[in-house]
């Protein structure tokens, strides 16, 4: 029996305008249960959306699952050490990327360009323009605050390869490196997980519900763990192979509104 509903954000819940269709939101209306949007983006990347719900008031997952937020309430969090991330900015900046630092509701960007653009139109998020140098003093003097829960790195391809492959090697098992898209790398906290995240959310706030209990939705690698761990996993038609093979249940595209299809007939 379902009894919570959690779902990725991008790729899977919103449609080809990368917003709520009409549709969707009139199906999850309709949910009588827990609803928690479970994203790699930053907490003021998904209030928005919360809003368009109604569901302002319920917890969220944040940054792949480093950072677990019930309004003000920090209910789980894993976070990236200030040498780890002075290390990780240093490869980036010797291999011509766009380095994104987050840490809670802060975004640090090194300039306007169009990797920065692109992520305010994609997010609507402002962020903090400053050289990185500037942002590395300012988390060294506030380590007390916590290290970072995301850094992304967007550029060429090629770069991205060249950085990945010597992020790697020198950070190696201290961060979850991850290939969101060919010119992306998130990366995280090591352990960081929306399989682990959710199961601590549950722990925390809806003790009397299972993993087995919860319909969950995605589409990219992140998703796979989380899809696999609960008793109604869905894919997207759109997500990767190894999401599809993790699930246990599938539907339409998320441009055709795949979450409020597969809702419609099983909820």
């Amino acid at each position: 029996m379902i009894k919570l509903f959690a779902t990725d954000i991008d790729g899977t819940l919103l449609n080809d305008k990368r917003y709520l269709s009409d549709r969707t939101i009139a199906s999850l209306e309709k949910l009588d249960m827990p609803k928690i949007l479970i994203s790699a983006r930053m907490p003021q990347a998904m209030v928005y959306l919360q809003e368009a719900l109604g569901i302002v008031k319920s917890p969220m997952i944040c940054y792949n699952g480093a950072l677990v937020l019930h309004e003000e309430e920090v209910l789980y969090e894993l976070s990236i050490p200030f040498n780890e991330i002075k290390a990780l900015s240093e490869i980036a900046q010797e291999n011509g990327l766009h380095v994104s630092l987050y840490r809670k509701e802060e975004w640090f960007v090194p300039s306007m360009d169009k990797w920065s653009e692109r992520e305010i139109h994609n997010t609507r998020v402002q962020p903090t323009v400053q050289d990185v140098s500037v942002t590395l003093d300012y988390l060294e003097k506030t380590q007390d605050k916590g290290g970072a829960h995301k850094i992304m790195f967007m550029g060429d391809r090629d770069a991205i390869d060249s950085a990945f492959a010597k992020a790697e090697q020198k950070i190696g098992p201290s961060v979850r490196l991850y290939r969101s898209k060919s010119t992306y790398i998130e990366i995280t906290p090591s352990g960081t997980s929306k399989e682990v995240a959710l199961r601590k959310l549950l722990d925390f706030r809806f003790s009397d519900i299972g993993m087995e209990n919860v319909v969950a939705f995605g589409d990219n690698y992140n998703d796979e763990d989380m899809l696999g761990a609960v008793g109604y996993g869905v894919a997207v038609e759109n997500a990767r192979d190894v999401v599809k093979k993790a699930a246990k249940y599938s539907t339409v595209h998320h441009a055709e509104d795949g979450v409020a299809l597969w809702l419609e007939q099983n909820a």
